[in-house]
């Protein structure tokens, strides 16, 4: 059974304040994960990505709201522990990184 990228960061605290939650953390990371390996490299790319695949990214994020702007991804990024984003990440990417394979020294 295939894991979800969520259960690798169900442990990532969402540092916004509750009032302020327009969106669900666990769609912010997954459109921007999904949108950086597609190639994004600016937060109005991911938000561009995400109104462009958002009929995919329907069929298993709530997106409650709809896509986030680029400012709201720019915000939360920038509110997130990024020691905490990195051990999340580090977790994640290990399942499926290669492993290298050790060859004698000769």
């Amino acid at each position: 059974m295939a894991t979800s990228i969520l259960e690798y960061f169900s442990t990532l605290p969402d540092p916004r304040v509750q009032r302020t939650k327009l969106h669900k953390l666990e769609d912010i990371l997954t459109i921007t994960i999904c949108a950086v390996i597609c190639g994004a490299e600016t937060w109005v790319d991911i938000a561009d990505f995400g109104k462009a695949k958002e009929t995919w990214l329907r069929t298993f994020l709530e997106l409650p709201n709809g896509i986030p702007s680029h400012d709201t991804f720019d915000r939360v990024f920038a509110a997130l522990d990024t020691k905490a984003f990195e051990g999340c990440f580090q977790t994640w990417v290990a399942k499926y990184r290669c492993r290298a394979v050790s060859t004698p020294d000769w």
